[in-house]
């Protein structure tokens, strides 16, 4: 049986920004939780985030979601917040787990954006924190191929799977392939993707395939290092 919750945690990420609003969907018999960070453009709720969090209740994985303070601002004010920078992004991700109170092993998740945050974050060497799952990675801003976001993925002490469209404009294989990362960084190219994993009609793939098969990456992920 699956079950919805939906909460907020107070924020302390900074002044006048509202609680952390969270929505956890939980499944009898769980064998992980995965704690799921949305990426710089769409919330918690975006259909990526609500659909790759039941194809993953369907694998018996908990998801939590939760918005970032400044997108929790934007859709309150109904105004285009920019995100915040790094320090905050991440000030907030550890004010989420701190509320987290589970006995399943802990997984950070993260689209884009957000697996950038939680990729950086495991920096900290958090103990709880079995390994992290990237979507997209945003390796460089689009078209600027030169601004390598490849820190968080050198210096990582967690290992760290990247599920990533094979012509992702933010990363994609030709570009991948030549950069250096830990031995704990793992990629999966999915064929013809782009940043949200979607291939073109011509690939004779479907973005729900696409999204099943990085289900089925972070099953396996989950198994190995729980």
């Amino acid at each position: 049986m699956m079950h919805k919750t939906e909460k907020n945690f107070v924020n302390v990420t900074g002044e006048n920004l509202p609680d952390i609003s969270v929505v956890e969907n939980t499944v009898d018999g769980a064998i992980a939780l995965v704690v799921f960070a949305h990426g710089a453009g769409a919330d918690k709720s975006s259909d990526f985030m609500q659909t790759m969090t039941e194809l993953l209740n369907a694998q018996k994985i908990n998801v939590l979601r939760f918005n970032f303070g400044y997108m929790d601002k934007r859709l309150k004010e109904d105004k285009r917040y920019p995100p915040e920078r790094m320090p905050k992004l991440l000030n907030c991700l550890k004010t989420v787990l701190s509320y987290v109170d589970s006995s399943l092993p802990l997984f950070l998740a993260g689209k884009s954006m957000g697996g950038r945050v939680a990729a950086t974050l495991v920096e900290d060497k958090l103990a709880k924190v079995k390994g992290v799952i990237c979507l997209g990675y945003p390796f460089h801003p689009q078209k600027k191929p030169e601004k390598l976001r490849l820190e968080p993925l050198q210096n990582t002490s967690s290992p760290i799977l990247i599920v990533q469209g094979e012509r992702d404009a933010l990363g994609n294989k030709q570009e991948i392939e030549r950069y250096q990362m830990s031995s704990l960084c793992q990629v999966a190219f999915l064929a013809d993707g782009d940043h949200d994993l979607k291939p073109r009609v011509k690939s004779g793939y479907t973005h729900q395939q696409h999204l099943q098969s990085a289900v089925q990456l972070i099953q396996t992920f989950i198994n190995e290092h729980s």
